[in-house]
């Protein structure tokens, strides 16, 4: 899975296996290391929400759960079965910030990757 973060965007491209695994699973997960301990290391992950009637108050459609050494983009399970199913190659959200900003969360199908 590529993660590109540029200002307040963050991008995830999954190539097809790691769609699959999405699919299955319902998380994909990518480690980056910068060092020899566990403290230098960042974890990505795309997750999906459950299927559970509690989890359709959620205000935001997509969200992200941030804490050192980890960044997880969590999507609604409706909106994840839709992309996976579909030939959707994507999905965007703005997400709102404190101080009127917003993170843009993009995730998109890499099909042409072939790691």
């Amino acid at each position: 899975m590529k993660l590109r973060i540029e200002d307040d965007t963050l991008r995830l491209r999954l190539s097809g296996s790691e769609i699959q695994e999405f699919a299955t699973t319902g998380r994909v997960a990518s480690t980056v290391h910068f060092g020899t301990t566990a403290e230098q290391q960042l974890t990505y992950a795309l997750q999906r929400g459950s299927e559970a009637p509690e989890t359709a108050a959620i205000t935001e459609p997509v969200q992200v759960h941030y804490e050192p050494g980890s960044i997880t983009v969590l999507v609604p399970f409706d909106l994840a079965k839709l992309w996976v199913e579909t030939d959707q190659n994507g999905f965007t959200h703005d997400l709102p910030l404190p101080e009127n900003q917003r993170l843009r969360i993009l995730v998109e199908k890499d099909l042409d990757c072939h790691h």
